[in-house]
């Protein structure tokens, strides 16, 4: 059975933040809130962790996993940007958006898109996520829960647990999330390129 961790929206409570930071170092797959909707984490190098999300979601390998960075400084240790880039993605973080970026060699193989050698990273903007991520010290393993199938994420907290009670070893509740995911934004390929429009406001990249 999942761990159901109830946290305060605006003031996360710091003991409640070190028990989920020490599931999380102990190979927890947790659901999380950010500031576009519900996320499947765990920590950068939990191979077990990331076979569960691709099981739970039923993702190939193809799939661009997420790093989800408590600032641009420890964002910048994972992808290569050049200028342009730089300067795009530091006026749009923290956001509700996914930047694809060439990995530096500070990523796992495992977590690179096999052909591109790409990853996904993001910082939000959302009070529980970087009180995690500041407890942590290093990004979080992403993706969004959203389940085969299914259009819409899940928004509540209780309805994850009962759902994926025993597939995940956590869930941190702090009150709805939107049911949006993030826009996804590929610079990947010299021109920009807008993957998935969502929670965040594509004109910038246009």
């Amino acid at each position: 059975m999942a761990k159901y961790f109830d946290v305060h929206p605006d003031n996360p409570q710091p003991r409640t933040i070190g028990s989920v930071v020490d599931s999380i170092r102990s190979g927890a797959l947790v659901a999380y809130p950010t500031d576009s909707c519900f996320a499947l984490g765990c920590q950068v190098g939990n191979r077990d962790g990331m076979a569960r999300i691709r099981s739970i979601r039923n993702l190939d390998d193809r799939h661009h996993f997420t790093l989800v960075c408590r600032n641009f400084a420890q964002l910048s240790r994972f992808v290569r940007l050049d200028n342009d880039v730089f300067r795009a993605v530091k006026a749009a973080t923290p956001g509700s958006y996914t930047f694809i970026l060439p990995a530096t060699k500070e990523v796992p193989r495992q977590l690179m898109h096999p052909k591109k050698k790409t990853v996904g990273v993001r910082i939000p903007d959302h009070v529980v996520t970087q009180a995690l991520l500041d407890e942590l010290g290093e990004p979080l393993l992403s993706s969004t829960l959203l389940l085969p199938g299914e259009d819409e994420p899940m928004t509540q907290g209780w309805e994850i647990k009962e759902r994926l009670d025993h597939v995940v070893d956590a869930v941190v509740d702090s009150g709805d999330c939107g049911t949006e995911p993030t826009t996804v934004v590929d610079f990947s390929g010299g021109d920009v390129e807008i993957v998935r429009r969502g929670a965040g406001d594509t004109s910038r990249f246009e």
